[in-house]
């Protein structure tokens, strides 16, 4: 008897043990996404916003756009709504160069390909465009966009559920930032992106935190100089 009470109060621990473990992580992660988001609220803009606005100077290094999927050699509709914003912003004289950060891992993806063509496309010149082919998540990008391509000042251009995530990153590296919204104009974002970018807010304010290494780093690249060095 006494044996059977003392196993139903190992297990009765166990389950407030792991309840209690539960609650700690879930109050964690709600914070942590909660101080993202609070340290860059207020430079958020759309690209109409900001244009009209007195933060367009000629002071920035580079626009940052983040990849996202590409479509049988071309964009997806989100990644060309990144795209265009970003050369509107380009042709609008806020920067001088444009940094283009993605997947290309492996020899038949080549994200940032797809979006130099794009851009080369859209009329932006060979050496305004860098590629940053080891840009494989937010955080990697915003660490070697700062550490590999020096950049001390920028704007970030993604749709606005990921900007606030891409510039506590990149701010934790020290860059200097606003945000650009891409918009959506012919799809409807997936409402399963907005749980997954509040876990993904925590797991990047623990990473910059801990100043985990990115896959790769490399040589300093000058992203005042000729952006095709980059090409691959």
């Amino acid at each position: 008897m006494k044996k059977s009470i003392k196993t139903r109060t190992k297990f009765k621990n166990f389950l407030i043990f792991c309840f209690r473990f539960v609650v700690i992580l879930a109050l964690t992660g709600i914070f942590s996404s909660l101080f993202v988001f609070l340290s860059v609220c207020g430079r958020v803009y759309s690209a109409e916003d900001y244009l009209s606005s007195n933060l367009k100077d000629n002071s920035y290094d580079a626009i940052i756009v983040l990849g996202c999927a590409a479509w049988n050699g071309g964009p997806s509709p989100m990644l060309a709504d990144r795209l265009d914003t970003a050369v509107d912003l380009y042709k609008a004289g806020c920067a001088p160069k444009i940094l283009m950060s993605g997947d290309h891992g492996q020899a038949d993806y080549n994200e940032v390909g797809v979006m130099r063509e794009y851009a080369l496309n859209s009329g932006v010149p060979s050496e305004d465009i860098f590629l940053d082919h080891a840009g494989f998540s937010t955080y990697e990008t915003m660490s070697r966009a700062a550490r590999i391509f020096g950049i001390r000042k920028a704007l970030i251009v993604t749709q606005k559920y990921h900007l606030y995530r891409s510039m506590y990153n990149a701010s934790a590296y020290g860059i200097e930032c606003y945000g650009v919204d891409a918009g959506a104009s012919n799809y409807i974002i997936n409402p399963k992106y907005y749980p997954r970018e509040v876990l993904a807010m925590s797991k990047d304010f623990f990473q910059c935190l801990l100043r985990v290494e990115p896959t790769y780093l490399g040589d300093p690249i000058d992203i005042s100089g000729n952006g095709e060095v980059t090409l691959d």
